[in-house]
């Protein structure tokens, strides 16, 4: 294979590989994106957890038990939501 044929592939495949991983870097969410889903994530279960207590809670009379059952339901929730994302992100 003549040395000027070589070249011309060589700057051909660098060319793809770079396009390559541009693209790859144009799809990956940025820092502050992922930070705002997991606390988005944490926030939201504890936030349910609680307004559920809440409203079992004024239901049946209960007044400080259920809010406190299914506000730390709330959190475990939350905190496996928390890890099974960033599971997934690092695959």
């Amino acid at each position: 294979m003549p040395d000027n044929q070589f070249k011309t592939r060589l700057e051909i495949a660098k060319s793809k590989l770079l396009r390559k991983n541009q693209n790859k870097d144009k799809n990956r969410p940025s820092s502050i994106g992922i930070a705002f889903k997991m606390s988005t994530e944490l926030v939201s279960a504890v936030v349910v957890g609680t307004i559920i207590g809440f409203i079992l809670d004024k239901t049946f009379g209960t007044k400080p038990w259920l809010i406190l059952i299914f506000f730390f339901v709330g959190v475990i929730a939350g905190i496996s939501n928390v890890i099974k994302s960033a599971k997934n992100m690092q695959k």
